[in-house]
């Protein structure tokens, strides 16, 4: 028994962007960009919101018609049409929230109609959908028949939504950072089982970013009329943004007039902390399960940079044909990287029934984690 995946969709936003496209913004081209992250493509969301895409990825996650009444346009698998009002929880991974209250999930609840969903937001970064998958398998099977069950609020069919727009916050002056990202979401449904096993195995971890290899601040636009002596009707800046700023390290950057609210990114320390990570996560999860990685079908990998997952493959021994490279037209698109190529391996048939199966991330904070689980 255990928590199995009925449904997965994804969705993109129509406008994509080409890498000779990014040469009107900074001094790249199509090769340079290609041959170190094997990105072609992204996709950049102008008339769609967060929202927008994440309603579209989980509806084809469920199974529903969605020509006439979801726009952008998706794409899923699902075992059989799922009823909206059986879904019970509903946990959505961003970092790029379009609203904070009501929580993203809470509105992606109103507008597939999922009636009685208990719903939150969570942001570990590209982890995202990892740690929100395993919170939904724990509270499905902590509201199963064992002790102090009936206590517990009921949880049998969960909703698990990976979605970012990393257009929003992405320096699309700095070259090293804005030929990586693009937008998208992805989901999957959950659903307890006695009869398959399902997920067999998690791990996650948070390692502290003691360096600030990967940032990105907040920014409030609401005006303080408040000073340290008393009220003060002028508009005044809020006083805490500089201690955030410091503890971030961009304090003289942005006392410089950059940017507040960017991505901000070593590349080398991610690359060399994501390789490792993604090593260790998918080394962890065989061993939990009892399982090695000659009994792994797929590894379905955050798609951040085909370099990384290359190197990670090598580390594990495994050819690269084991992993699901779906990043050459998607760009890396944080939470809802992982929950998109999942999409794209049962849409073609890469994963089947009785497959064993890897989900493996890196993000900042610093997070990581992999699920492996049975198809």
């Amino acid at each position: 028994m255990g928590a199995v995946i009925i449904g997965c969709g994804k969705a993109l936003p129509d406008r994509e962007v080409a890498n000779d496209d990014l040469q009107a913004l900074v001094d790249t081209n199509d090769e340079w960009i290609s041959s170190r992250t094997g990105i072609f493509t992204r996709h950049i969301a102008v008339a769609e919101s967060g929202l927008t895409l994440a309603a579209a990825a989980a509806a084809a996650a469920l199974g529903l018609d969605q020509r006439d009444t979801l726009k952008p346009a998706a794409q899923g698998w699902s075992a059989q049409p799922i009823d909206p009002s059986s879904i019970d929880l509903v946990l959505f991974a961003t970092v790029t929230p379009d609203v904070v209250v009501p929580s993203c999930a809470a509105l992606v609840k109103r507008m597939l109609g999922l009636d009685r969903a208990v719903a939150m937001d969570i942001n570990a970064a590209c982890t995202g959908f990892i740690y929100g998958l395993t919170v939904a398998e724990s509270m499905l099977a902590a509201s199963q028949s064992a002790p102090g069950a009936s206590s517990r609020t009921r949880c049998r069919r969960a909703l698990v939504i990976g979605c970012d727009r990393l257009s929003r916050v992405t320096d699309w002056n700095d070259r090293n950072t804005c030929v990586l990202f693009g937008d998208g979401a992805g989901a999957a449904v959950v659903e307890w089982s006695d009869e398959k096993p399902g997920i067999r195995a998690s791990y996650l971890r948070n390692d502290d970013d003691e360096k600030n290899a990967l940032t990105c601040a907040n920014f409030i636009e609401a005006p303080q009329p408040f000073s340290p002596v008393g009220v003060d009707p002028a508009a005044c800046e809020d006083a805490s943004l500089s201690g955030v700023d410091a503890l971030l390290g961009i304090d003289e950057a942005v006392a410089a007039g950059g940017m507040r609210q960017v991505i901000r990114m070593d590349g080398r320390s991610i690359f060399k902390f994501a390789s490792n990570a993604m090593t260790h996560a998918v080394e962890e999860v065989l061993e939990r399960s009892g399982l090695t990685l000659d009994d792994i079908d797929c590894v379905i990998p955050h798609q951040a940079n085909e370099r990384i997952i290359k190197f990670a493959a090598k580390k594990l021994g495994l050819d690269l044909d084991a992993f699901q490279l779906s990043i050459a037209n998607t760009g890396n698109t944080s939470s809802a990287s992982v929950p998109m190529a999942l999409a794209d391996a049962y849409c073609t048939g890469r994963v089947k029934e009785g497959d064993n199966v890897v989900l493996v991330a890196f993000g900042g904070g610093l997070t990581s984690g992999a699920v492996l689980f049975q198809v």
